[in-house]
């Protein structure tokens, strides 16, 4: 499993967890859409957007390998502003390839594109 160094492990001051410290011995985690209902608590919104920022920081519009980031978290943008970046995509593996949408990113969390 690749680290992503100098990622952001979690959101400061907060326990919303972005990074694994290692890998499960089962196997990686399968990415799912998980649906954001309009009615989410703002820590949660607060949460995405800091994890779309230090995505974008990372990443850029570049494909990257999912690696030791959180599937919990990913799975919040997966299918939307993440998508995958390669053709058959493995949902339940860390060398899974990803990317940003960057239009949808833009529009979904515009707070974390301020100063970009």
């Amino acid at each position: 499993m690749l680290k992503h160094r100098g990622f952001p492990g979690r959101l400061p001051g907060t326990d919303f967890q972005f990074t694994l410290r290692r890998a499960s011995k089962s196997g990686a985690t399968e990415l799912k859409p998980r649906e954001r209902y309009a009615d989410r608590k703002p820590a949660d919104r607060r949460a995405d957007a800091g994890f779309m920022q230090a995505l974008w920081e990372n990443f850029g519009d570049q494909p990257f390998e999912r690696g030791n980031l959180d599937a919990g978290r990913l799975s919040w943008l997966f299918g939307r502003e993440v998508i995958p970046a390669e053709d058959p995509f493995d949902p339940a593996s860390y060398e899974a390839m990803l990317v940003i949408d960057a239009d949808r990113a833009r529009a979904s969390f515009p707070e974390a594109f301020e100063g970009v």
